[in-house]
């Protein structure tokens, strides 16, 4: 079964809310007209022509009904047909006007009302199309219209420069209406869009605290184990019967190896969690960084197919952060995975613009679509397995505490390349003090 695209049920309930509320205030308007036409013709003694204007106030409340009808379909509503409600109300007003007086009745101003709505609902091009249908109704009025029976309000009666000056007051209003009313919407869905994105960092974070928390009881409970183990394969070691066999003793030696890349990691967990930057970090030069973590993230993973290369880079005070050298770690780790057994990786650094850019590249199948789109969410990954997929958020949400960014895409030629930009400000020496 095909689903919707994301977003599109928000839009269309707005839609929908949108619609019935221009029902209920077109029910208003039907009613205050009602009264208003009835008041004049009865109480003030004005003639009008009931049947004309009472048509259009029936057709208009038709037009509603079929309105709250469309609004319960399921179907989505398009910005037109909210442009097209509209221009029923500002016709229904015209013949409204053009029945009682035209230029000359006090309520032609309400075409601003259907200006703000507009402004409020519509898209730009549409709100200029409403601003354009206004004014040339309000123009034509000035030309065609049936006279009110009341003294001195004939069109007749009024001057020339004070029909220019009520169309020139109407402009500027209806044009400063949308001007700053498009402003004010637009910084109000620039607050939205901010407040979300700060709800989703909280909850990212949150789901951070609760891995480190995982983490650290983790290696916690594996530190015994580890220790027993050590100390079994070191007796073993020092048997006669491993002693005096060469392969076995290389393999309790390697076995050895890895339970202290273990070790080393667990105690890399315990010493990150809950810690502040400060108090993990250590001063070095950057040269001296790089290369060591190159050398370390090559010696663990027994791999020798890594070209790394220094592209004119500034050999400054540097910051040996665990947290960064994980990301790192993290993000080459992923390239490892991706690639064919045996194809060459690549890490090129270099600076720019007062940043520091790693650029970390694999020949493997690369991204799809849909992960390059939700890169940097927890368990998006191209393993397919459960629980994967943590690298790249946890190397995303590093780099945006250090200021700084990654990004990902797929190579010409075949393959991924991820992108760490980290400003050299938040990695100087001089921020630890």
């Amino acid at each position: 079964m095909l689903r919707p695209p994301p977003g599109s049920a928000p839009e269309r309930i707005a839609g929908r809310k949108n619609l019935l509320q221009l029902a209920e205030l077109r029910w208003l308007a039907v009613a205050g007209q009602l009264a208003t036409i009835l008041l004049v013709h009865f109480s003030l003694g004005v003639r009008l022509p009931l049947v004309e204007m009472l048509t259009l106030l029936a057709g208009l409340a038709i037009f509603n009904v079929a309105s709250i009808l469309r609004a319960r379909l399921s179907l989505p509503l398009r910005n037109g047909e909210l442009f097209g409600t509209l221009l029923v109300d500002v016709a229904v007003l015209t013949g409204q006007l053009y029945y009682s007086g035209g230029i000359t009745n006090p309520f032609i101003f309400l075409y601003l009302l259907q200006v703000v709505l507009g402004s409020v609902l519509l898209r730009r091009r549409y709100v200029w199309a409403m601003v354009a249908a206004t004014v040339l109704c309000f123009v034509a009025l000035t030309q065609w219209h049936r006279p009110l029976a009341v003294p001195g309000l004939a069109a007749e009666n009024l001057s020339t420069d004070y029909l220019g000056g009520l169309l020139l007051c109407f402009v500027i209003v209806a044009s400063l209406l949308v001007v700053f009313i498009g402003r004010i919407s637009r910084n109000l869905r620039q607050r939205d869009t901010k407040v979300a994105q700060l709800r989703q960092r909280a909850a990212e974070e949150e789901h951070i605290v609760r891995m480190g928390l995982l983490a650290s009881g983790a290696a916690h409970e594996l530190g015994t184990p580890l220790a027993t183990l050590s100390v079994i394969l070191g007796d073993w070691a020092r048997m006669a019967p491993f002693a005096g066999e060469p392969e076995l003793r290389e393999e309790i030696e390697e076995m050895q190896r890895q339970i202290e890349r273990c070790k080393s990691i667990v105690s890399g967990i315990l010493t990150a969690a809950g810690e502040t930057r400060g108090e993990a970090a250590a001063e070095t030069t950057l040269h001296a960084f790089l290369d060591g973590l190159v050398e370390d993230w090559r010696r663990t993973r027994s791999v020798a197919s890594l070209a790394y290369e220094r592209q004119d880079l500034p050999d400054m005070p540097f910051i040996s952060d665990a947290a960064l050298k994980q990301m790192i770690h993290n993000v080459l780790d992923n390239a490892l995975e991706a690639a064919p057994a045996g194809a060459p990786l690549q890490l090129a650094v270099s600076c720019d613009d007062d940043a520091l850019r790693l650029c970390v590249r694999d020949r493997g199948p690369g991204f799809s679509a849909a992960i390059l789109q939700r890169l940097g969410r927890p368990y998006q990954s191209t393993k397919g397995k459960p629980g994967r997929g943590l690298g790249l958020f946890l190397a995303f949400n590093v780099a945006r505490v250090l200021g700084g960014q990654i990004q990902a895409h797929n190579r010409p030629d075949g393959g991924a390349e991820v992108v760490i930009t980290l400003p050299l400000a938040a990695l100087s020496a001089e921020s630890l003090k």
